[in-house]
Parts: C-alpha cells; sequence; structure tokens
C-alpha cells in the first residue's frame, strides 16, 4: 500500500477514471458505512445498489444513488442489474440463527456467487468481497465452511481483480438485535488494543481497508487480507470520520 501522503493523489487518480460501482448488502451494517464514505470521497462516478428491497435516504447526498430491486431467487432474471460495473463490493449476509442453516447457505454461498456470475458477465473488472477471519472450505464449522467454499468459487470466476477481506469481530452497532454478539463487542471493546485488535476490527476501519484498497492499482490478481492487513490498510490515513 501506498505511504499515507499518496492517497490523495491515489484517490484524485482514481476519480478522473470515472468508474461505476455496485454495493450488494447495503441495507447491513458494513454495506451502509461503504455506501455514505463512497458518497462523501466521491470516488465513483456512478453509484448502485442492489438489493432486495429499496432502501430510503432523507440526506441530500444519497439522491444520486440508483437502485436496483432483484429477487435472489431469480436472478437470472435481473442480469441487467449487475451489467456496467466497474468495481462491485458484495457485503452479502446473514447468520444461522437468523436463517437456519439451509437459508444461512443459501444467502452467504449462494446468491453471493450467482450475484459474482452475474456480475462478472456483466463486465465488473474488480470483485471486493467480504468474508471472515478462519474462512476455510474444510472447516468443520458450517459458517467458516461456507465463507471459505464461496471465497474459492468467487476465485475461479477470474474476475482481474479479487480481493477477499477477512475481519475478526466487527465492532459496531447493529441495527437488528443479536445479543450474543453484541456481548462479545463488549467484550473486545474493554480488552487491550494490542489484542483486540488481532480479533476484532471496527467496521470503519473494514471500510476504510476496503476504499484504501480499491484506489490503490494492484497487479495481483487475488488479494486476501486478514483482520491484521485491514487494521493497517484502514489505518493508513485518518481523513475519513470514524
Amino acid at each position: 500500500m501506498a505511504e499515507t501522503e499518496a492517497l490523495p493523489k491515489l484517490r484524485e487518480d482514481f476519480r478522473m477514471q470515472n468508474k461505476s460501482v455496485f454495493i450488494l448488502g447495503a441495507s447491513g451494517e458494513t454495506g451502509r458505512v461503504l455506501l455514505k464514505e463512497i458518497l462523501e470521497q466521491s470516488l465513483f462516478s456512478k453509484v448502485t445498489l442492489i438489493g432486495r428491497r429499496k432502501l430510503t435516504f432523507d440526506e441530500d447526498a444519497y439522491k444520486n444513488v440508483n437502485q436496483e430491486v432483484v429477487d435472489f431467487e431469480k436472478l437470472d432474471d435481473y442480469a441487467s442489474a449487475f451489467q456496467g460495473h466497474d468495481v462491485g463490493f458484495c457485503c452479502l449476509g446473514t447468520t444461522r440463527k437468523k436463517a437456519g442453516a439451509e437459508g444461512f447457505v443459501r444467502v452467504d454461498r449462494d446468491y453471493v456467487l450467482k450475484s459474482a456470475e452475474l456480475a462478472k458477465a456483466g463486465g465488473c473488472k474488480h470483485f471486493n468481497l467480504l468474508s471472515s477471519k478462519g474462512a476455510d472450505k474444510s472447516s468443520s464449522f458450517l459458517y467458516l465452511q461456507v465463507k471459505g467454499e464461496v471465497e474459492a468459487r468467487v476465485e475461479e470466476l477470474q474476475f482481474d481483480r479479487y480481493s477477499v477481506f477477512r475481519p475478526g469481530v466487527l465492532l459496531c452497532d447493529r441495527q437488528e438485535s443479536r445479543p450474543g454478539e453484541w456481548l462479545v463487542r463488549k467484550f473486545f471493546g474493554s480488552l487491550p488494543e494490542s489484542w483486540a485488535s488481532g480479533h476484532s476490527v471496527p467496521v470503519t476501519t473494514v471500510v476504510r481497508a476496503m476504499l484504501n484498497n480499491a484506489v490503490n492499482p494492484s497487479g495481483k490478481k487475488k488479494e486476501l487480507l486478514d483482520n491484521n492487513a485491514i487494521h493497517g490498510l484502514g489505518r493508513a490515513d485518518s481523513s475519513l470520520t470514524p
């Protein structure tokens, strides 16, 4: 990653390319913050949200955001929603508790993979996937197994650039209640930073890492950023509001 002082120049060069972007999962915590920062930095000439329902925004900054409402069970019927985007960010995800084991696999693997396939066919060059620390397709834990499997299957699509982010526990306040995760976030939030940073990360830091990485040209077809790398890249500057 370039030094901090180079980031403004990288961002300006990126803006001059007039690229378009789509976000999957903009209603979730990471997707919401990602959208906000993309708009504040004015990195893309066109921003499109792809989701199962239209989101409502009161702020004027969101007035030019395009929204494509799709049925994830029939994504082939909505292939046009995935056409013409240079960059894609996938923040889709649910939990086994909320959707059941079958529903979790459906969302976190099937929906993500099909979306990636349509994005690739639609011309997307750089696909960014929000995964999880410990993702491993051979894991005995369903959550980590599914995350690892979808990582590998998206890689097979051969995007020009494929960036995978594996954060630890996301530190933020969810809109929907997940008591167990709330306790975990409180636990990590009370620990010394040097220890907690190895296992957790603020959502704002993840978003900063995603965007700082996107504006920085790379010759690698695949980039795998673990929790420590996300911390480093997300702290490369302090120009974004926490």
